[in-house]
């Protein structure tokens, strides 16, 4: 027994890499639908070990299918998901468009599983920003058992949260600066190879970026809105994975040491953390890992009942694809998605 599944925006990176992770977490795909727009029907993409014809979302009958994975931009969102729910199937959408939607939940299933409850009501569900994700991972176990207060967050965000192009622009920059081509900047405000850019987004009245105020909006809805938190994210030139240093303000004294036994008990987190040469991990380590990854745990001696931690994760896999994942394996435990026919044979 299985679903019938659409990916929409399967030719894109997080796209793709949701066909990926289908695969590699077993979830019970019967049928598989690669939908992206018109001018890429009949591009091949990868299921597996099959090849998957991508499908024109224009023609495409979403009352087929069972769940729709939603990849391809908040505007395509905004175009499709309201009408592609009230067609029945529920749609798990990785742009920003409902994020703020009290009618939709934002799930990180290691964190708010009980949110899952909410997502009949437009047949909506949305995946938080991908800096937001590992961040919530980490601190969930921790204010649990000593509230946090506040959070001060720094991020360095690979290029690929920009997607393909983002990753392209490095790419073609880093050629470029050793006389190989135009070193323009065409995605980016400015260069990004052998640079960074305090800048995610677009500015907003109060100085902030929207990329910061996402963070703070999504912490507040996935977690606590009590949580006072701010935010500075950066652009680094890395193609794949967010390093997040975080300090932390509880309510009551927490050791380095119970906040590394509680981050090893809990669930999406691994702890690497030793005062030694290669005793942390680096977005390349967590390349192509599920985990979210918390190093330099130490205390913060400027406040009362503070921490510092430093927190890693793929931003294509935990940070999108992998959760989106996550949050259909959560509906299919709890019972919110059935099939709607007895697929029993995986079709292509």
């Amino acid at each position: 027994m299985g679903y019938s599944v659409a990916v929409v925006g399967a030719t894109g990176a997080v796209g793709r890499e949701m066909l990926t992770i289908l695969e590699e977490l077993n979830f019970p795909v019967a049928e598989l639908h690669a939908v992206a727009s018109r001018k890429s029907k009949g591009v091949e993409v990868a299921f597996g070990d099959r090849t998957v014809k991508c499908e024109d979302i224009e023609q495409f009958d979403f009352s087929t299918v069972d769940l729709v994975l939603m990849s391809a931009g908040g505007d395509v969102s905004r175009a499709w998901s309201e009408k592609i729910g009230k067609m029945g199937p529920i749609v798990i959408d990785n742009s920003s468009a409902f994020r703020a939607d009290p009618d939709v939940p934002l799930i990180v299933p290691e964190v708010n599983p009980d949110a899952a409850r909410l997502a009949r009501t437009k047949n909506i569900v949305a995946n938080p920003n991908c800096s937001t994700a590992q961040l919530v991972v980490a601190l969930k176990p921790l204010h649990d058992a000593a509230k946090i207060t506040r959070a001060v967050v720094s991020t360095y965000q690979s290029v690929s949260g920009a997607g393909k192009e983002g990753m392209d622009e490095l790419w073609n920059q880093t050629k470029a600066i050793y006389g190989l081509g135009d070193a323009t900047p065409k995605v980016f405000a400015k260069q990004i190879a052998f640079n960074v850019l305090p800048m995610i987004g677009s500015f907003r009245d109060d100085g902030y970026t929207d990329e910061e105020a996402k963070m703070w909006n999504e912490v507040h809805k996935i977690m606590d809105p009590s949580i006072r938190l701010t935010v500075t994210c950066v652009r680094v030139p890395v193609f794949v994975g967010h390093s997040e240093a975080v300090t932390l303000e509880f309510d009551r004294p927490i050791e380095p040491d119970e906040a590394r036994a509680l981050l090893r008990d809990a669930p999406g987190v691994l702890v690497v953390d030793k005062q030694e040469a290669d005793g942390f991990v680096t977005p390349v380590d967590a390349a192509g890992e599920f985990a979210v990854y918390v190093s330099r745990i130490r205390k913060d001696h400027s406040v009362k009942h503070g921490l510092q931690l430093w927190v890693v994760s793929d931003n294509l896999r935990k940070g999108a694809a992998l959760n989106a994942v996550q949050i259909a394996q959560l509906l299919d435990e709890q019972g919110v998605i059935t099939p709607k026919s007895g697929y029993r044979s995986i079709t292509v």
